[in-house]
């Protein structure tokens, strides 16, 4: 195996442990902020590995998947946080 090979194993790796870690955070998050932040951070680690893969694979359209999955968890965590705060 070639650096990068293993350069994308290790990266692979440390990206499934933080997906991993913020899964339980937002199982066992004791508030309800809690849980909406664990999945924001879901999200963003998902964003990651999408145009992480986009580059491995050079197919460069799933940059553009994860531009607009980014956005509509931008836009759904606002509405989360909108609720939580008690806000119409």
């Amino acid at each position: 195996m070639m650096f990068e090979e293993y350069f994308n194993i290790v990266i692979i790796a440390i990206m499934s442990l933080g997906l991993l870690l913020a899964f339980i955070r937002f199982i066992k998050g004791p508030t309800a902020s809690d849980r909406v932040i664990a999945l924001d951070t879901v999200s963003v680690i998902a964003i990651a590995i999408m145009v992480f893969m986009a580059h491995i694979y050079g197919r460069f359209i799933y940059v553009d998947v994860s531009l607009v999955y980014a956005v509509l968890g931008f836009i759904g965590v606002l509405a989360f946080a909108r609720y939580l705060e008690g806000g119409v």
